[in-house]
């Protein structure tokens, strides 16, 4: 199979002339005449930064940064007067498929730098500056202090910690602590103990280089990781510099370690930071979004932080904990809801950039085929997998494989893949490039539905059913889950419209038709949704699976008005039991309820996640550390700014009454339309869309009364439908602004309160 690692590798003009500003989206300000923004950038960001006025004590806590790559957590040391700089990396994992995603393949940890202070530390002082992706401040200490500029830089991938000490201070010194290379999960503590045979790898070696130290962690399996780090001293300021290399077979890591460490090293922070700081202005710059709830909206720009942090294109799909290993019994990718909750909001802010599903989905689809029953002609991912999207001979404890319906073992959960193409699908919908689809999406989705038809057979009701399968993650295997039944009917949707897009003579189209036409109805009970076919939602259940056709899916919607009742009764059933309901369930409940055009139900449950379940550093810990449900809880605010499924782009339909003022701009929405919007007094004054891709455009701009509506070339011929949508005539590359009132200025609303995250107090 040709290696496709660079879905998007045709020539930097096709690849303009297909996507336009989708994937490198313009500036603020550059989007024509039509409206204009009054933006400044570093105020309006550092009002989101997080603060420390004591010392966090946990990962939960601390301040983080990252490059998808390289990732570093900050936190006290416990047992000893010094801070933490934790050095982690997403491509660092094991290689010995014969134990498993969980043990064998599972990510490993590296290790941490301490920095040890001379005098007892007393206290900090310390901002994480999102707009330049930096943590600053001070740590005083019984002997002085220590002035700290700490950074990961974008493109090197090198960790950077400038320290400027007082004169009590400058005998402060750094110590890297390896840590063993072993698979998190068997850690006693998580009591999920290791497969027969498998044993942690061998110890790692120290070796100097001059000024340089250099840890090298060699594999049982071959290859290996390396950590290189070394400080310069620049007149009184004393910086460290610090890469980890890996790499499988070869053992090649220690030597791109030290080129890292000592090419960055040649230049002071101050340097390295420019060309990082362009990167992390562009990368805000392409979406903008202003609430009058400054806690929430601090959320929200957090998580762009977060999420450009831990993720790019051509990293690793983000495990569970993303670049920040910490002790976790969950030390792999996760497919059936974490990698879907982790990218969902790339789509709306505008930062297709980020979007590993597709690459790795593409480039490792031979694993996809290889781990599934039927090779020939299907495809399925694992629960767990590794970065390559392999579970290996995982089982169990060890891992989680693609299950067969109708039997018991391994777990006859098979969904997930059609569900990480959804993903794929949104990529598409978003941009317009057909190439996703001819590519990825249209031949990883024939597979995996085709994995489904060797199961499905018709009933005595001359329905097709499904035998038993796994909603995630409810405990009960059932035959027509619910889970199971919307991914096929969206799946085989999709392939019908792909089909008719790519102009392909499908010998399979007769069957998905028949599948649309004739597969067994969801099943229901007095209380909504069931779990499957004699299987009631009768417990607490943290996941939303059985409801998939409603969200994300939107195959069963609010606007279909003989289904509210069935969608009201299924969400207030599922979310009424309290006893395993996660941060997710409440990201899924406040999203649904954004279909159901209630704000104020969306605003309730993103509050009750906000206190109930969300960390002083916006983290997020389900039995151990992971980071999906911060991440989808700003797709859940998409939902109440923006939804454009079927066709329709729905302006502002979910607003709660506490935000009457909303700033909206470059909002990436299905059709490749950069949307920007303006709420003013809880009515919208204008909306304004900019086509990229020159596709069918219907927008609901939710406003009310009298507008008029101009564009900044030719006349763009529009029309009101029956409805009240508008429809509009926008060729690529054309923009229209619907005005009411006001002016068409892009600007941030006043908040109605202040609020910080850290530990501020």
């Amino acid at each position: 199979m040709p290696d496709t690692s660079d879905l998007f590798a045709a020539s930097e003009p096709s690849r303009r002339e297909l996507l336009g500003a989708a994937l490198a989206a313009p500036a603020l300000g550059g989007s024509g005449p039509l409206v204009h923004d009054e933006i400044d950038w570093q105020r309006f960001l550092a009002d989101a930064d997080l603060v420390w006025k004591r010392m966090p004590q946990t990962w939960y806590e601390g301040p983080f940064l990252g490059n998808g790559f390289l990732g570093s957590g900050v936190y006290a040391q416990q047992g000893a007067n010094a801070v933490r700089f934790n050095v982690q990396h997403s491509e660092v994992q094991d290689h010995r498929p014969e134990y498993g995603a969980l043990f064998g393949l599972a990510r490993l940890p590296i290790g941490h730098l301490t920095l040890e202070p001379v005098g007892a530390i007393t206290g900090v002082d310390w901002r994480l500056d999102l707009w330049n992706a930096e943590l600053t401040g001070a740590i005083t200490t019984s002997s002085g202090s220590l002035e700290i500029r700490a950074l990961i830089h974008n493109d090197r991938s090198v960790l950077a910690v400038e320290v400027l000490p007082s004169e009590g201070e400058r005998d402060f010194r750094w110590t890297f602590h390896p840590e063993e290379a072993v698979s998190p999960r068997a850690d006693p503590i998580f009591n999920r103990p290791p497969p027969p045979g498998y044993t942690a790898n061998p110890a790692p070696s120290v070796t100097r280089h001059g000024d340089l130290e250099l840890v090298t962690q060699p594999l049982l399996s071959g290859g290996g990781h390396a950590t290189a780090w070394q400080e310069v001293r620049r007149g009184a300021r004393r910086t460290l510099y610090a890469a980890v290399a890996w790499s499988f077979p070869r053992d090649t890591a220690g030597d791109e370690a030290v080129r890292s460490v000592r090419s960055a090293a040649r230049l002071p922070v101050e340097a390295l930071a420019a060309d990082h700081r362009r990167w992390w202005h562009g990368y805000y710059r392409k979406s903008f979004l202003s609430l009058p709830d400054q806690r929430t909206q601090s959320f929200y720009w957090i998580q762009l932080y977060k999420v450009a942090a831990a993720a790019r294109r051509d990293a690793p799909p983000m495990a569970t904990t993303g670049p920040w290993l910490e002790p976790t019994p969950w030390p792999a990718t996760w497919w059936n809801l974490n990698v879907q909750l982790e990218y969902w909001l790339i789509h709306g802010s505008n930062h297709l950039e980020l979007d590993a599903v597709t690459r790795s989905l593409s480039q490792y689809r031979q694993n996809l085929v290889d781990q599934v029953k039927f090779p020939e002609d299907s495809a399925g991912v694992p629960r767990t997998t590794d970065m390559t999207l392999d579970n290996g001979a995982g089982l169990g404890n060890s891992g989680y494989p693609v299950g067969v319906p109708g039997q018991a073992t391994p777990v006859p959960e098979v969904g997930n893949l059609t569900w990480a193409l959804h993903n794929v699908w949104l990529s598409y919908r978003h941009t317009m490039d057909v190439r996703i689809v001819r590519d990825v999406l249209f031949p990883l989705l024939r597979r995996a539905i085709n994995y489904y038809l060797h199961f499905l057979e018709p009933g005595p009701d001359g329905r097709l059913h499904l035998p038993a399968t796994f909603s995630p993650e409810y405990g009960v295997d059932a035959p027509d889950t619910n889970y199971d039944l919307a991914l096929i009917r969206w799946g085989c949707r999709t392939l019908v419209e792909s089909a008719r897009l790519l102009r392909v003579r499908d010998p399979l189209l007769p069957k998905w038709q028949e599948v649309l036409a004739n597969l067994a109805a969801y099943p229901v009970d007095a209380n909504g949704f069931m779990i499957g076919a004699g299987a009631p939602f009768a417990k607490s259940h943290r996941h939303y699976s059985h409801l998939l056709m409603i969200y994300p899916l939107y195959l069963v919607t609010w606007e279909q008005e003989d289904q509210r009742a069935l969608i009201e009764r299924s969400l207030k059933h599922w979310i009424s039991f309290e006893g395993a309901l996660q941060g997710y369930s409440f990201t899924g409940a406040a999203s649904i309820s954004a279909q159901m055009l209630r704000g104020d139900d969306a605003h309730f449950y993103l509050d009750e996640l906000l206190r109930r379940f969300v960390q002083p550093n916006t983290m997020y810990k389900e039995s151990g550390p992971v980071i999906e449900t911060p991440l989808s809880a700003a797709q859940s605010v998409h939902d109440m700014i923006c939804q454009s499924w079927d066709g329709v782009i729905r302006v502002l339909p979910a607003m709660p009454a506490a935000w009457p003022d909303v700033t909206v701009h470059n909002f990436l929405t299905q059709g490749a339309f950069l949307l920007s919007a303006a709420r003013r007094g809880g009515r919208t004054d204008f909306v304004r869309l900019l086509s990229l891709a020159g596709a069918p455009c219907r927008v609901r701009t939710g406003i009310d009364g009298p507008f008029t509506v101009r564009s900044n070339g030719r006349k763009v011929p529009w029309r009101t439908l029956p409805g009240g949508d508008l429809e509009l005539d926008l060729r690529r590359g054309e923009e229209v602004l619907i005005q009411a009132r006001g002016d068409a200025v892009i600007r941030p609303v006043t908040p109605a309160n202040q609020a910080r995250w850290g530990l501020p107090a």
